[in-house]
């Protein structure tokens, strides 16, 4: 059974910064292509980043600048870095993962359970 579990959110003032972790823990092959969602209170899900196994990384419009996603392979663990955090940062922030879970099968898309990042004073 594949699990991501993310870390790292918490309560932090306007203008601090957090690091946001999720690992993948379980029986698979290779976790490939991993992202970071956000969803705010009444708003929908946003895509924040992505992140190829090979270390690319793309930002969604919205999210260049402050945000920083990077992977630790060895560890199966994306983190995502964020800098001068806003109260409008105050969302749930999501992980998923392309999972194979042995060579050759197809890749199936995982999500964690989210972690809470609150920005205020």
């Amino acid at each position: 059974q594949v699990q991501l579990v993310e870390s790292g959110g918490g309560l932090v003032q306007p203008g601090g910064s957090l690091r946001l972790s999720c690992a993948a823990s379980g029986n698979f092959f290779s976790v490939n292509d991993m992202r970071w969602y956000r969803q705010a209170p009444g708003q929908l899900h946003e895509e924040v980043a992505t992140i190829s196994r090979g270390g690319s990384a793309r930002y969604a419009a919205s999210f260049q600048g402050r945000f920083t996603i990077s992977r630790d392979n060895a560890k199966n663990t994306v983190y995502l870095q964020i800098d001068s955090l806003k109260p409008e940062d105050t969302a749930t922030y999501y992980c998923n993962a392309d999972i194979q879970s042995e060579k050759g099968a197809y890749e199936y898309l995982h999500w964690g359970q989210g972690t809470q990042v609150t920005v205020s004073s």
